[in-house]
């Protein structure tokens, strides 16, 4: 079995070798930058030469999730509002693996443990990424309703939508003031209010925003009293809001158990294999016990998914 981790381990480098060494050449032109990326003036400091090798393959990334119809690794980062390049982030990841993977290494040596720590370790940045991402959408849908209160009175004052957006950007809180001062750059670089709007959208990933954005549209085309319509929105979403909370409340207790059940065998099993690993080691030298961790795999990961179908509701 240490012949085959060992032949495993030179693969793995290898391809990562030749991954960067593809990378190395400049970059190219047309790449995508994040929008912090893109405000920055091209020099050639430390920070950029550390991150040119890694460039590339946050670009052939980006195609990959292209292709495949998700978002981008620099739309990820600008959800999750984080200042980094896309080339910062795929360093990051590696570095997360590395360690990961080197702990393993002097802990256990070449065993099973040396390649799953090393893959959790590349997978806790995006983990991370997608905590923020949460948080920032949770924070930004709670002041929703009354940013919409705000832009429909600036409106009755006899604002236009532009200057009523700009007076609630000063007024409103991060991140809805951010993103709205966002959305006054852009039109103010020739971007109509509509696909301003419609680009905040995709950043926030809100569908309460989605909702008002649509109606903002449709007003633009047929007309209408914007300032009523936004009025309604705002009580929709706050009654959406206030039952979203009730019922996080209520089943706040389940979706506690059913995490700490999931988790805790995990959690054993790690503390035993890290105090004994002669204790726990039978169970991925023999088969029985290879058969008996699959079948506890599936059996949690059966008993997460049905705890989660459970307490998740669309409101």
């Amino acid at each position: 079995m240490g012949g085959i981790f060992i032949i495993s381990l030179v693969a793995a480098v290898g391809v990562l070798l030749a991954s960067i060494a593809v990378a190395i050449p400049a970059a190219q032109s047309n790449r995508e930058l994040t929008p912090w990326e893109a405000a920055e003036p091209p020099r050639s400091t430390l920070r950029s030469r550390i991150n040119r090798p890694f460039q590339a393959l946050a670009e052939r990334s980006n195609r990959q999730r292209r292709l495949n119809g998700g978002m981008t690794l620099a739309e990820q980062l600008a959800r999750a509002d984080l200042k980094l390049r896309t080339s910062e982030f795929v360093l990051i990841q590696v570095g997360f693996l590395a360690v990961g993977a080197l702990f393993a290494l002097w802990r256990f040596g070449f065993a099973p443990q040396f390649v799953l720590a090393g893959v959790l370790a590349y997978l806790a940045p995006m983990r991370y990424i997608k905590w923020r991402q949460r948080r920032r959408l949770k924070a930004f849908n709670s002041r929703l309703p009354d940013t919409l209160s705000l832009l429909s009175n600036a409106m009755k004052a006899g604002l236009s939508l532009p200057q009523a957006i700009e007076s609630v950007a000063h007024t409103a809180s991060p991140p809805i003031s951010e993103e709205l001062a966002r959305v006054i750059r852009e039109t103010k670089l020739g971007t109509a209010i509509p696909a301003a709007l419609e680009n905040m959208v995709r950043r926030v990933g809100s569908d309460d925003l989605d909702l008002i954005v649509t109606a903002i549209s449709i007003q633009s085309s047929i007309g209408g009293n914007l300032a009523r319509i936004l009025d309604g929105i705002s009580h929709t979403i706050r009654q959406r809001v206030q039952i979203k909370s009730q019922i996080g409340a209520m089943t706040a207790q389940m979706r506690a158990s059913g995490w700490i059940i999931t988790l805790l065998p995990f959690i054993v099993a790690a503390v035993l294999n890290i105090i004994t690993p002669s204790y726990f080691r039978l169970m991925f030298t023999e088969p029985a016990g290879r058969v008996l961790l699959v079948l506890a795999g599936i059996s949690i990961f059966i008993g997460n998914f049905f705890v989660r179908r459970i307490t998740n509701f669309k409101v």
